[in-house]
């Protein structure tokens, strides 16, 4: 008898490094090709990144999309009006319409100050269903979008998945995909990205959260979505922190970052400078702390963002000679992209790097970063720095305490949250002498944002993928 099952081929978006990371990184895609019969990765990232760690996959590099004016237009106009719709007793999104705020006298400046006074009083569902139709329109007919549909159609995929909802360049391809009849699903990428970002690229078919925390946002802010069509299932993320792979020994720690095994260990993460630019405050109030032996026996590790070149931080290496460096071993795969960060490529020795800061530092302090989740996983001991306000003359970081994630953080009271130094190195001393306190804090922290367990979360990703076809 001859065969007739219909072979199932997944089509995975990858947009950038983090999202490689996730979903190349993790065991998701060791799963998803016991599952599917081929999955194919549709990359804006360089093919080459590839290069030795994929078994059987095929990699097809998609040429960039870049808007032209009417289309930024029409994707401006929805994002805006979501955001006027959702702004109400919501300071995440109202700062986020504040940061869109302009007074450029370029011709986006003034198209963004005129859309800013449409949207105020035009920004319901339907509004935003409109502009979204306007923007397909405006890309419809691009050389790019049709590339995407030759694609599609050569490809003839059952599913397409989205590892990231929001960079707007994935929209002419989700587009196609819905003329050609192809199911779409999307990963919503972070835990602050729903409930104080703009709107996503694109409607989907179905979504993966990391929580029910989070899918309960997604349909609080997405009225038109059924429930049914979520599903959650933790996130990638975290899963190499479970992965024997990538796991290291205490002693290859204090080999690796060249630090005392005797002392315990403080480690600050940065966060990348366009949000997080009181961190050289920080570190330095720690570094001082330490010379003046208010902090007694420890090392110090700083670890920087991937997203940025660590320049910045040049001086403090030559001042305080003690501090050791983690400058993550990321890649810039292409030059002069649009958006730059999302080029830079994890290696596998980064992983294993930051597992082993994760596992074996003591404190980790951070100014309300998705950190503070990571070292959660090792349930250590997190502290918040965050000095600014509107009056004192520093970067207002404050502020964020009033977004509806970092809320979520201060109320169960998972980490201390620090205004001045006074504090902070109250709070070094308070969790050297006692690592257990807030250990419960810290766990429903973790229960909240994430549902799942890590262990098995490639695979649950793939079987709902499957599931959905």
């Amino acid at each position: 008898m001859t065969n007739t099952k219909k072979n199932k081929k997944l089509g995975i978006v990858i947009t950038d490094g983090v999202g490689f990371r996730n979903f190349v990184l993790s065991d998701f895609l060791a799963e998803a090709d016991k599952i599917f019969d081929e999955v194919v990765i549709l990359s804006c990232l360089p093919k080459e990144v590839y290069s030795g760690f994929l078994s059987k996959n095929r990699v097809i590099e998609l040429a960039v999309f870049e808007e032209k004016f009417p289309t930024w237009f029409f994707r401006k106009a929805k994002e805006l009006a979501h955001l006027q719709k959702h702004k109400n007793n919501n300071f995440g999104i109202q700062d986020s319409l504040r940061i869109n705020d302009t007074q450029s006298k370029t011709s986006r400046g003034y198209a963004t100050r005129f859309l800013f006074k449409l949207t105020y009083g035009l920004h319901s569902e339907k509004w935003i269903q409109r502009f979204e139709a306007l923007q397909q329109l405006s890309f419809k007919k691009h050389s790019i979008t049709q590339q995407y549909k030759e694609l599609v159609l050569k490809e003839k995929f059952d599913l397409l998945f989205f590892t990231h909802q929001r960079p707007p360049f994935i929209a002419p391809l989700v587009y196609q995909g819905k003329q050609l009849k192809i199911k779409t699903a999307s990963f919503i990428f972070s835990w602050d990205n729903l409930a104080s970002k703009g709107r996503m690229a694109s409607d989907f078919d179905y979504y993966l959260v990391w929580s029910e925390l989070m899918k309960s946002e997604l349909l609080q802010f997405y009225s038109s979505i059924k429930a049914s069509n979520i599903e959650v299932v933790g996130t990638p993320q975290f899963e190499p922190y479970v992965l024997e792979r990538y796991k290291t020994t205490r002693a290859h720690f204090y080999s690796k970052f060249d630090v005392n095994s005797s002392q315990k260990t403080i480690c600050f993460s940065c966060g990348d400078i366009s949000t997080s630019k009181n961190d050289e405050l920080y570190i330095e109030t720690i570094a001082t702390a330490i010379v003046e032996e208010k902090i007694k026996n420890v090392n110090f590790i700083v670890r920087t963002s991937p997203a940025e070149d660590p320049v910045r931080f040049s001086a403090f290496a030559e001042k305080f000679p003690f501090i050791k460096w983690n400058f993550p071993k990321w890649i810039l795969s292409r030059q002069g992209h649009q958006e730059a960060w999302s080029q830079r490529i994890p290696t596998t020795e980064d992983i294993i790097d930051l597992r082993s800061l994760l596992e074996y530092s003591d404190i980790n302090i951070n100014m309300l970063s998705t950190m503070s989740l990571d070292f959660m996983q090792f349930d250590k001991p997190v502290i918040n720095t965050v000095f600014g306000h509107s009056k004192n003359g520093l970067y207002d970081d404050q502020r964020f305490l009033k977004y509806a994630h970092i809320m979520n953080v201060v109320d169960t009271k998972a980490t201390k949250i620090v205004k001045n130094a006074e504090e902070l190195i109250t709070a070094i001393n308070l969790y050297l002498d006692n690592s257990n306190l807030d250990s419960e804090n810290r766990k429903q922290l973790v229960q909240l944002q994430l549902s799942k367990p890590l262990v098995g979360t490639g695979k649950r990703i793939a079987e709902t993928l499957q599931k959905w076809l």
